[in-house]
C-alpha cells in the first residue's frame, strides 16, 4: 500500500513540474505498475488502455464536442444573444441577464464547458462593457454562464461519470435538470437584485435591440429558439425515452448542427474543417487524458488503494454524511490541481464503490459531484473559467476583477450544493419519473 500512498504525491509533483495531465498519469502508472507486475506490467497497462479506448458511451464525447464547434459556428449563438437581449434588456441588469440565459441554452444545445464560455464572451464583453457594466460583474456572468455546461444536460462530463460509474447516462442528465435550473434561477436572481440595488447608468442607445416592435421580437424568438429547443428535445428525450444511446443521441445532435449551419447560409468547406479540426483536438486531449487515468487507478488499485482509502475511513470513523463531505472536499481539492476530465476519472472508481457500499444513492452523489467540478471550475486561485476568458477579455479587465466577479456565482453554487445535500430528491424524483417513460 505505500506504493499505492505514494502515486497521488508523484502526480501532483509531476503537474506542477508542468508536464502534461495524461503524460503524468501515464509516467505514475507505469512506474507503478512495475512495482505491482513486474515484466507483464506492460502487458497490464495495455489492457486498461485497450479497455477505455474501445468504451462505446465515451464515443459519444467527440460527437457532441463536434455539435457543439457546428452550432459556434451556425450563426444560432449571435441570434440567441440577440433574442435574450430583446426581452430581457430593459430590466436591472438586463445584458448579465441575457448572457446567463444564453449560457444555459447553449450549454443545453452544446454540452462542452470552455466552448461556451469563449463564445458568449466575445460577444457579451463588448456589449456590456458599451453599457457601462463594472468589469467584475462582466466577468462573474461570463464565467458563471460559460460554466452552466456542466450542470445543464447533455454534458460531456455527464457522459463520462456515468461510464465509469456505469450507470445509466439517461438518469445522470435527469437528475441534472432541476439542480441546474435552481442553480440558473439563483444567477438570474442575484443579477436582477444587484441590478436594482446598484443601477447600471445607461444612455439612450446603449441597448438598442429592446426599443423594436413587438411582431419583429416574436418572430425572431420563434426562428431562433424553436430550432433550438428541437435539437435539445432530441438529443436529451432520446436518451432519456430509452430511445437512443448517447452516441446515436450525439450523431443526432451533430447531424442537427449541420443543418442549421446550413439553413443559416454559414455551412462552408472552411467552416466544417474548423470545427472537426476543433473537435479531433479536444476529443484526443480529453480521450487520451481517459485512458492515462484508466491506467493510473488500475495500478492505483492493484498497489492496494482501495484498501488504503476504505482503512483510512475506517479509522477516521467516517459515517455516511461524513464520507460524502470527505469525498466532495476531495473532489474540491483536486480541482485546484487537475481538470475536469482527470478528476472525474480518479475520483469516480476510487469513490463509486465505497458510495455504493455504505448505501448511498450513487445518482444523489453523482449530482453533488458534479456541482462540486463546477465550483472548483470557477474558484481562483486555478479556475479554469478566469484562464479561458483571460484568453479573450480587454487589455482593461483584470485578474484581481475576475477573480471578485466570480465570488457571488460560487457562492450561489455552494447554496445549490446545499439544497441537493438537505433535498436528496432534487436529484432522485426526476430520474423516476422520465427516464424510459
Amino acid at each position: 500500500m505505500l506504493t499505492a500512498g505514494l502515486m497521488f504525491p508523484a502526480l501532483f509533483a509531476l503537474i506542477l513540474l508542468g508536464i502534461p495531465v495524461a503524460f503524468s498519469l501515464t509516467l505514475v502508472a507505469v512506474g507503478a505498475g512495475l512495482m505491482a507486475f513486474g515484466d507483464v506490467a506492460f502487458a497490464q497497462l495495455y489492457g486498461s488502455f485497450y479497455s477505455a479506448s474501445t468504451n462505446f458511451i465515451l464515443s459519444a464525447v467527440p460527437i457532441f464536442i463536434l455539435m457543439g464547434a457546428l452550432l459556434e459556428r451556425s450563426g444560432i449563438a449571435e441570434r440567441l444573444y440577440q433574442v435574450m437581449n430583446m426581452w430581457l434588456g430593459r430590466f436591472p441588469g438586463g445584458l448579465a441577464l441575457a448572457t446567463i440565459a444564453m449560457g444555459a441554452i447553449f450549454a443545453a444545445a452544446a454540452g462542452v464547458v470552455g466552448a461556451v464560455e469563449v463564445m458568449i464572451g466575445m460577444m457579451a464583453i463588448p456589449a456590456m462593457q458599451k453599457a457601462r457594466y463594472s468589469n467584475s460583474l462582466i466577468a462573474g456572468t461570463i464565467c458563471a454562464g460559460g460554466s452552466l455546461g456542466t450542470m445543464i444536460p447533455p454534458s460531456v462530463i455527464a457522459v463520462m461519470y456515468a461510464s465509469l460509474a456505469q450507470l445509466s447516462v439517461g438518469k445522470i442528465l435527469a437528475a441534472m435538470m432541476l439542480p441546474g435550473l435552481i442553480m440558473v434561477g439563483l444567477f438570474l436572481a442575484y443579477i436582477l437584485v444587484s441590478g436594482i440595488i446598484w443601477p447600471v447608468k445607461r444612455e439612450p442607445g446603449d441597448v438598442p435591440e429592446v426599443d423594436l416592435p413587438l411582431n419583429v421580437k416574436i418572430r425572431a424568438t420563434v426562428t431562433t429558439l424553436v430550432p433550438v429547443f428541437l435539437l435539445i428535445f432530441a438529443v436529451l428525450g432520446s436518451i432519456m425515452g430509452g430511445v437512443a444511446s448517447p452516441t446515436e443521441a450525439a450523431a443526432v445532435g451533430a447531424a442537427g448542427a449541420l443543418v442549421l449551419c446550413i439553413l443559416n447560409g454559414r455551412l462552408s468547406l472552411g467552416v466544417l474543417t474548423e470545427s472537426l479540426s476543433i473537435s479531433v483536438r479536444i476529443s484526443a486531449m480529453i480521450l487520451l487524458i481517459v485512458a492515462a487515468g484508466t491506467m493510473f487507478m488500475g495500478t492505483f488499485m492493484a498497489n492496494g488503494g482501495s484498501k488504503l482509502i476504505r482503512e483510512f475511513i475506517e479509522a477516521a470513523g467516517l459515517d455516511p454524511t461524513g464520507m460524502i463531505v470527505f469525498f466532495l472536499l476531495v473532489v474540491f481539492l483536486l480541482g485546484f490541481v487537475l481538470d475536469w476530465t482527470a478528476n472525474v476519472l480518479i475520483v469516480v472508481p476510487l469513490f463509486t464503490p465505497l458510495i455504493r457500499s455504505a448505501g448511498i444513492d450513487p445518482v444523489w452523489f453523482a449530482t453533488m459531484v458534479l456541482v462540486v467540478i463546477q465550483t472548483g471550475y470557477l474558484t481562483p486561485p486555478m479556475a479554469p473559467s478566469i484562464f479561458y476568458l483571460k484568453s479573450i477579455a480587454p487589455p482593461d479587465m483584470t485578474y484581481g476583477q475576475m477573480c471578485r466577479g466570480v465570488l457571488p456565482f460560487i457562492a450561489l453554487q455552494v447554496v445549490t450544493l446545499i439544497l441537493i445535500a438537505a433535498f436528496p430528491w432534487l436529484a432522485t424524483w426526476l430520474p423516476d419519473q422520465i427516464v424510459g417513460f
